[in-house]
């Protein structure tokens, strides 16, 4: 009873945060709409039947609800407006260019703003950080690496000149890169040296990985009885090092990797009692989590509170270069392995949101400016339907020097409305796929430690085991 009142108030925070980051966006077009003296004809939240509604001083106010949470609007009819979502309006004369650019531009800014305030919060309350550095673990002296010299017990810091302090950093760099060539800053007993390494690929997976092996990896708690990981030879104790020729790098990145191996006889390497052992595992279906699964139980990871937190502007840089990365590695996919599939939608966002939420609330709190931020840049693109697509139809109308035929117009704002909700309701289908990993996530047993200054050196304290992968 107690763990069901704990996701239902999770569920809650976390459907309170996605609708307060809509509400913020659409209350600044309203705000300046009102500034600018527009008619305003509806104030809703989502997009869908509505559920509650109640008009005061001519405007109508209304909460809507959908099978997912997609968003809501201002229904300004002097405005650009999709009538498949918000309905036929009345005839009104045409408002100033201005008065439209103003407008549109006000619900992004509101999302920058709301984004800035919460990064504000987290600087005093401090930002768990999982504690995971880009420490090097076992090298071949064989491998093109180790007749570089590196060696057990270096640390990455920093990836084509880009500083980096967890193997979360250096991943994310080597993964959206559209290069597969990288000038790698490696420290040993303080003095740094440049080396230029090359990134593999996996053909199952796609993305790209560095050829150096964590020096954490995850961690075997406990091995079902009659499982294939128990018939292959696992252990209690054994670190993961690799799965199917793929470097292990979290617990989430096995789970994935075991997922698509359902079936087919794969490689497992582990480190035991300083050994390295090459086992052979063949993870098969489970019914209940309906994905490929071995039989472990894995040890706990641990976080670190860092007070003060990253400044704001660190947090709103993390997040733009995160942001544009991302876009910049889509549009490079058949070098980068990073695909329009790989986004989440409204559904992988909302779940995103509760992992973060059940592990520590100034997770939750970062997500949300991770949030507010990439919905302030998406609104921005100059397409129509988004108020990118607004500002620009505006600027071309000040430009022409008289309204733009509505008729086109509206037929280009229904088709590209109809396009964007077709990519939304894409990505949703693999969000859906996700949903085993996510709920993995979800069910990690966790650790936040409280320390006065970012972890720099290895964590040696064994966590306690967690539920059953």
């Amino acid at each position: 009873m107690e763990n069901l009142l704990n996701h239902v108030l999770i569920g809650i925070a976390v459907l309170f945060m996605f609708s307060a980051s809509i509400f913020v966006h659409e209350f600044g077009h309203f705000l300046v709409a009102r500034w600018r003296r527009m008619k305003i004809e509806e104030f809703a939240i989502g997009c869908g039947p509505k559920i509650f509604s109640r008009t005061r001083n001519g405007i109508l106010y209304s909460l809507r609800v959908s099978p997912i949470p997609i968003g809501g609007f201002v229904k300004l009819p002097q405005m650009v407006t999709s009538e498949a979502v918000e309905g036929k309006s009345e005839p009104v004369p045409p408002a100033p260019p201005l008065s439209k650019i103003v407008v549109a531009f006000a619900g992004p800014l509101m999302n920058a703003i709301f984004a800035f305030a919460i990064a504000t919060v987290i600087y005093f309350v401090g930002l768990p950080v999982l504690v995971n550095p880009s420490v090097i673990g076992h090298v071949d002296p064989e491998s093109p690496e180790g007749k570089m010299g590196i060696r057990q017990g270096d640390k990455i810091v920093a990836i084509n000149g880009k500083p980096v302090s967890s193997w979360e950093e250096v991943n994310t760099i080597t993964a959206l890169a559209p290069t597969n060539v990288f000038q790698v800053t490696i420290e040993r007993d303080g003095a740094t040296t440049n080396y230029v390494l090359t990134a593999r690929a996996h053909e199952s997976v796609g993305l790209k990985w560095l050829n150096l092996d964590p020096y954490q990896r995850p961690v075997v708690g406990a091995v079902e009885p009659g499982m294939p990981a128990e018939q292959a030879g696992l252990k209690k104790g054994d670190h993961f090092l690799s799965f199917d020729g793929v470097p292990v790098i979290s617990q989430e990145h096995l789970i994935e990797l075991v997922k698509k191996s359902e079936g087919k006889l794969s490689e497992v390497v582990v480190e035991r009692e300083g050994q390295r052992l090459t086992l052979h595992v063949t993870p098969k279906y489970d019914p209940k989590t309906q994905r490929g699964r071995m039989g472990i139980v894995f040890a706990g990871g641990v976080y670190q509170v860092v007070r003060p937190g990253p400044l704001p502007w660190e947090q709103f840089a993390s997040v733009w270069n995160k942001t544009i990365g991302a876009l910049v590695a889509v549009m490079h996919s058949s070098k980068t392995g990073v695909r329009a599939s790989d986004f989440s939608g409204p559904v992988g966002i909302l779940a995103a949101m509760a992992v973060e939420t059940k592990t520590d609330y100034r997770l939750a709190l970062k997500f949300l400016v991770l949030l507010n931020v990439s919905l302030a840049f998406l609104n921005l693109l100059p397409v129509p339907v988004l108020d990118g697509g607004h500002i620009l139809l505006a600027v071309i109308e000040a430009l022409w020097r008289r309204p733009l035929n509505p008729r086109i117009v509206e037929y280009a704002t229904n088709v590209f409305g109809i396009l964007i909700i077709s990519f939304v309701l894409y990505v949703t289908f693999f969000d859906f796929r996700r949903l085993p990993l996510l709920k993995a996530m979800f069910d990690r047993d966790v650790h936040v430690q409280e320390v006065a200054t970012p972890p720099s050196g290895l964590s040696t304290n064994p966590a306690p085991a967690e539920s059953v992968r």
